[in-house]
């Protein structure tokens, strides 16, 4: 059984503007570098009461605000990034990324990835969020066998929440709910089975 810590990258420009980045490589603001200064602290915390203190295994996606924040976060554990994985990367929204979410809404309708040309269909994201973290997890066990280290790694708001619905079977997140910058969801790995024990989320602003 592996713990593995989804960690949704610091603020950028883009969220602040209210910009769709979705593979657009941005670079975190100052407000992100603080907020993932912040989770890492807390995941500190966390690691000392629920795993004794053990140094877990840090990854990230390979777009730059991913890797900043987990860069930060290993930090924290005076350790390193031990690697940046393509798949952890958020979904394309193809033409509609640097729109502003009025923009999106006045020249598409409804927030719905299906109806945009080039952009990754929920069922394609969560297929490649699922085998993503399998190979995250595959890695880490072979790696450090036969010790079962916690795994951190940081990722993508979209990214995170189709694996919260497939590891929930659909009921999480909740509608009206969407997953704030430097926020962790913690999951259980059984083998290639995926359960949610926690995660954050707020009200969609």
């Amino acid at each position: 059984m592996t713990t593995l810590l989804l960690v949704r990258h610091g603020e950028t420009d883009w969220n602040a503007a209210r910009r769709i980045q979705g593979s657009t490589d941005i670079p975190l603001n100052e407000t992100g570098r603080t907020q993932a200064r912040a989770t890492a602290a807390v995941l500190a915390e966390r690691m000392l009461q629920q795993h004794g203190g053990a140094r877990p295994l840090i990854v990230s996606s390979d777009l730059s605000r991913a890797r900043e924040t987990a860069q930060i976060i290993a930090a924290e554990f005076g350790t390193h990034v031990t690697r940046a994985y393509p798949q952890l990367r958020e979904r394309s929204y193809g033409v509609a990324e640097g729109l502003t979410i009025d923009d999106y809404r006045a020249r598409f309708g409804e927030f719905n990835r299906d109806n945009v040309p080039e952009a990754e269909n929920d069922e394609a994201l969560r297929a490649r969020a699922v085998d993503a973290v399998r190979r995250v997890v595959r890695d880490a066990r072979r790696h450090h066998a036969p010790a079962d280290v916690p795994v951190i790694a940081v990722s993508h708001g979209a990214f995170i929440g189709q694996l919260i619905r497939h590891a929930s079977a659909g009921e999480l997140p909740l509608a009206g709910e969407r997953l704030a910058n430097a926020s962790t969801h913690a999951f259980r790995v059984e083998r290639d089975r995926l359960s949610v024990l926690s995660y954050m989320a707020v009200p969609v602003g």
